[in-house]
């Protein structure tokens, strides 16, 4: 697969009119194993590029193709198969509130394994985010953090091939930042899973492959100048909120 993520011109609107344009003749394109950053201003169309690519919002104009597929040209049970092999982050977490921290993860493996694989693999995907200890919590006795933690988990354990997250480290302090950093760069490096990730958050920006910034519609690409290419000065220029 040469890209997993191929979009060119896209294009669109909330209303017919100019200002509901978010997203105007934008060209992206991520490789396997590819971190990219998305930066931008709050309403800039971030989240919007994210349900793009993840066939949550029809395509409008342009051409867009995820993980080699036309999503132009998928029916709906053609992209909920292509939504399988996405995993996605969201900021709201979405986490059913009857289930705990552990059998939330359990049921993002139900379609795919047994009930003893997918405990297992839930188990192993929350130590490894420093939830051990809250396996069996539910989502009432959770903090704003260990909840988005639990997301990211559900969304790893799959071993997807694309990972959309939108401000997953929003609300952690630095410690778990950097256990969900690591944790998507491994899924990058070990399973060459590509990660398109929107944030505010200057602590993204070191294990981002590309920064691009979303203004007026389209991405620019941010490529630090010779000596320059530290997070103070990537963070005044992507408009981030420094460490």
């Amino acid at each position: 697969m040469s890209a997993v993520i191929s979009a060119r011109g896209l294009t669109y609107a909330y209303s017919p009119a100019t200002t509901g344009t978010v997203l105007s003749a934008l060209d992206l394109e991520l490789a396997p194993g590819e971190i990219v950053v998305v930066t931008g201003a709050s309403g800039a169309g971030k989240t919007t590029l994210l349900t793009l690519c993840g066939a949550l919002r029809s395509v409008q104009q342009g051409d867009l193709r995820v993980l080699g597929r036309d999503l132009r040209q998928l029916g709906g049970d053609a992209q909920r198969e292509l939504r399988s092999s996405i995993g996605f982050v969201f900021q709201s977490h979405h986490l059913i509130d009857a289930l705990s921290a552990g059998q939330n993860v359990v049921m993002s493996l139900m379609d795919r394994v047994s009930v003893a694989e997918a405990m297992a693999r839930a188990e192993t995907a929350l130590t490894a985010l420093g939830l051990a200890a809250r396996i069996d919590a539910l989502p009432s006795a959770l903090s704003g953090g260990e909840k988005q933690r639990v997301a990211v988990a559900r969304a790893l354990v799959r071993e997807p091939h694309l990972l959309l997250a939108d401000e997953p480290t929003a609300s952690l302090d630095d410690d778990s930042a950097d256990i969900v950093k690591d944790a998507i760069s491994l899924a990058a490096k070990r399973r060459s899973c590509a990660a398109l990730v929107v944030t505010h958050d200057a602590r993204l920006l070191d294990i981002a492959d590309r920064v691009l910034r979303l203004v007026n519609g389209g991405l620019v690409d941010l490529r630090p100048r010779s000596g320059r290419s530290n997070l103070k000065w990537m963070s005044s220029i992507a408009g981030v909120e420094a460490p």
